[in-house]
């Protein structure tokens, strides 16, 4: 797969989880996150792939968000990380801070998955 396939691939992926009816679906999370999933939350919390479709399943006050400086580092044939930034933005409740974030993207059995996520908060 050449590098601009291979970044529209994941940046289609990445923008699903924008999606909140993809977010509140554990069959559409179920086939993006990789069985052993793991995220370092903005929050400095860590989740587990479990957790975090608990809360996806849940969540009710999703703001959705635009991605910005999107950026795919192929390391080989079956992983590639993928940095992002998600702007500011404000909602009827409150203000949200913008973050930068990075997933390491595996592929196994022709299917691409995240492995990690992390997100970092910046003002």
């Amino acid at each position: 797969m050449e590098n601009t396939e291979l970044a529209s691939q994941l940046r289609r992926m990445e923008n699903a989880l924008a999606d909140p009816e993809v977010r509140k679906s554990t069959e559409a999370m179920s086939a993006i996150l990789h069985a052993e999933f793991m995220e370092i939350g903005a929050s400095g919390k860590v989740f587990s792939r479990a957790t975090i479709m608990e809360l996806l399943a849940e969540e009710d006050d999703f703001t959705p968000y635009a991605i910005t400086d999107f950026a795919v580092i192929p390391l080989g044939d079956d992983r590639a990380l993928v940095t992002f930034r998600i702007p500011a933005r404000q909602t009827e409740q409150n203000k949200k801070p913008g973050s930068l974030r990075s997933s390491l993207w595996v592929k196994e059995g022709g299917t691409w998955q995240i492995r990690f996520h992390q997100g970092t908060r910046y003002v």
